[in-house]
């Protein structure tokens, strides 16, 4: 699977092109591990490897993280991280949200 074809790559916005924004940017772009619990939500890209956005593992934060590395790890059962094709945009404070009510959920 494409990680990042041309069409998704052209909607993402430059490196700090949210930065006013914050978490009311847009997540455009939702990475994941279908063998663990990781989860990246891209809202901008520089271009070539450098994504912003909500990185969701071992705990929730926002931060940098890149195409070149999420192409080349595996998860834990050696299967390769896949891009969500039904994905819908929502701001990063939405999936924020989400993710801490179902933490407390359990």
């Amino acid at each position: 699977m494409e990680l990042l074809p041309n069409k998704i790559r052209e909607t993402l916005p430059e490196l700090y092109a949210n930065e006013e924004l914050g978490l009311q940017a847009q997540a455009i772009v939702k990475f994941f591990t279908p063998d663990s619990n990781w989860t990246w939500y891209a809202s901008e890209f520089d271009g070539e490897d450098i994504f912003f956005g909500l990185v969701i593992g071992m705990e929730m934060e926002m931060g940098y993280f890149s195409l070149a590395e999420l192409e080349s790890v595996r998860g834990p059962l050696g299967l390769p991280i896949e891009r969500d094709l039904h994905f819908k945009q929502k701001t990063l404070q939405e999936l924020r949200e989400h993710y801490l009510n179902k933490k407390y959920a359990l």
